[in-house]
């Protein structure tokens, strides 16, 4: 485990580096790249050094780009959206920031509405802005409104073990019902299952893990889903 402070230099290097909330890449007058820490907390990167980010205590999402995110609408404005991702600064989503959408063909989203989106500008000195579909295809891949299912809110630290396809929860309870999950790096996981009972347990499960919350390891969330009627 490594603890940096803020203004440390930070040994990310990767051919295709991605950062993450708590890091920066600056510039000397030579020109010289370095990443410098702009938090303090624990230095994390991938199995393969591609994404580096700080972990930290905070309990309010910093927008980076190119993080999936799970957002809920909250107005219309003009022919844009405005998005609730759990940060400081409400997210804007442009009507044509969606896979195949044009002026005539558009998605006509409510008020209420979750999504799963992209963050593709990300500025402490500007809003962020959101997309739906994924940069490099320009498809959808997976992005867009999620219709039905359930939110479930966690720490920002649980929402990152969840996306990492090692951690045990989600395949654990993949193994006992069907459902269908999307996770957002901003502390939000959407559930969809058959059965509400299926829902109830995973939300539960969730708050039991979450460091946040039981902290609960395998073993006791094997022992725990052995209590549920499920």
């Amino acid at each position: 485990m490594t603890f940096v402070l803020p203004g440390e230099s930070v040994p990310a290097q990767h051919v295709n580096l991605k950062l993450g909330p708590g890091l920066l890449q600056v510039a000397d007058a030579a020109q010289n790249s370095a990443v410098i820490s702009t938090r303090a907390g624990e230095l994390r990167h991938t199995p393969n050094n591609r994404q580096w980010w700080v972990e930290g205590n905070s309990r309010r999402y910093v927008p980076a780009a190119q993080e999936a995110v799970i957002g809920v609408v909250i107005a219309r404005s003009g022919e844009n959206w405005r998005v609730d991702i759990g940060s400081a600064h409400m997210a804007s989503l442009d009507g044509l920031a969606f896979e195949g959408a044009t002026k005539r063909n558009r998605p006509q989203l409510k008020v209420g509405s979750a999504l799963y989106a992209r963050v593709s500008l990300a500025h402490k000195d500007m809003e962020p802005e959101l997309e739906c579909f994924d940069a490099q295809t320009r498809k959808a891949e997976g992005y867009g409104e999620l219709k039905g299912g359930f939110l479930v809110k966690c720490s920002l630290q649980m929402s990152r073990w969840l996306l990492d396809p090692t951690h045990f929860l989600l395949p654990l309870l993949g193994s006992k019902f069907p459902l269908d999950v999307a996770v957002g790096i901003n502390g939000r996981v959407w559930v969809s299952t058959k059965e509400p009972k299926h829902t109830i347990a995973i939300a539960r499960c969730i708050e039991a893990v979450d460091p946040d919350g039981g902290g609960m390891d395998e073993l006791g969330v094997k022992k725990f889903l052995g209590t549920l009627d499920i």
